[in-house]
């Protein structure tokens, strides 16, 4: 029970990496506030069957109102704010120039300005308190330049993901390199996990002869994302701020 008393906001609850991370730290004591702009009384009533109390948001973390009502609900529903675990996102395919400029606004909106929003609004109340946790959920391909590979099957591009998530996530990294430093004087630390592919929704398209690449042999598990997530979250990494922490079966390391 490690999370026991801690109370913690969760972006894109609803969807798979989300509502696991959201039944990890349930599991481990953590009181909640779930997010996402579709419902999220599902995940929310097993959350509460394991004895944590809820609060219920359903937002757009793309507008900035909208985002700080959140924070100030999930305070005044739970007392604080400890941990803030940035899921929310999209996925976009296909290649570079079949990008609109809508595409990238939407992507860039969805997975980079949200979480810049939604770390902004917990900065005050968690300095006040001198202690905070942001874990942001980054990718592989904000480090490795896409998974496909084009000089080969031009299709792989198709259903991988694009130049406009890349972008989006590679600035989630450096987002959270910038906050590492100017946060760490006020006991907060902020790190990104890095997922390879994992197996869900997003990635029900993902090429077969991509997933053959994974030294593991299989895809990821949301919940392998959400352990890694919860223990950058804990105390057990209070020495670890603006790290980048791989978690994709060896198909890339650095």
């Amino acid at each position: 029970m490690r999370f026991k008393g801690k109370n913690a906001i969760v972006t894109g609850a609803s969807g798979g990496i989300g509502s696991a991370v959201a039944r990890y730290f349930a599991g481990e004591g953590a009181n909640l506030c779930l997010v996402d702009r579709r419902a999220v009384a599902e995940i929310a009533k097993e959350v509460r069957a394991q004895g944590g109390n809820v609060v219920e948001q359903v937002i757009d973390v793309t507008d900035s109102a909208a985002v700080r009502c959140m924070v100030d609900a999930a305070i005044a529903g739970l007392g604080r704010v400890d941990i803030l675990v940035n899921v929310a996102g999209v996925s976009s395919h296909g290649p570079a120039e079949s990008v609109t400029e809508a595409e990238w606004d939407r992507v860039l909106a969805s997975n980079l300005k949200s979480v810049f929003l939604c770390c902004q609004a917990v900065i005050a109340p968690m300095r006040s308190q001198h202690y905070g946790r942001i874990v942001n959920i980054g990718s592989i391909l904000g480090k490795n330049g896409g998974n496909p590979r084009p000089w080969i099957d031009r299709n792989e591009q198709t259903r991988a993901g694009n130049l406009a998530y890349g972008a989006s996530k590679a600035g989630v990294h450096a987002m959270t390199l910038y906050l590492a430093k100017e946060l760490a004087v006020d006991g907060i630390t902020v790190n990104v996990v890095a997922p390879g592919p994992i197996a869900s929704a997003m990635t029900v398209n993902f090429p077969e002869t991509l997933r053959a690449l994974i030294p593991m042999g299989r895809m990821g598990q949301a919940t392998d994302v959400a352990e890694a997530v919860a223990f950058l979250a804990s105390d057990a990494a209070a020495f670890i701020t603006g790290e980048i922490l791989d978690v994709n079966g060896g198909m890339w390391v650095d």
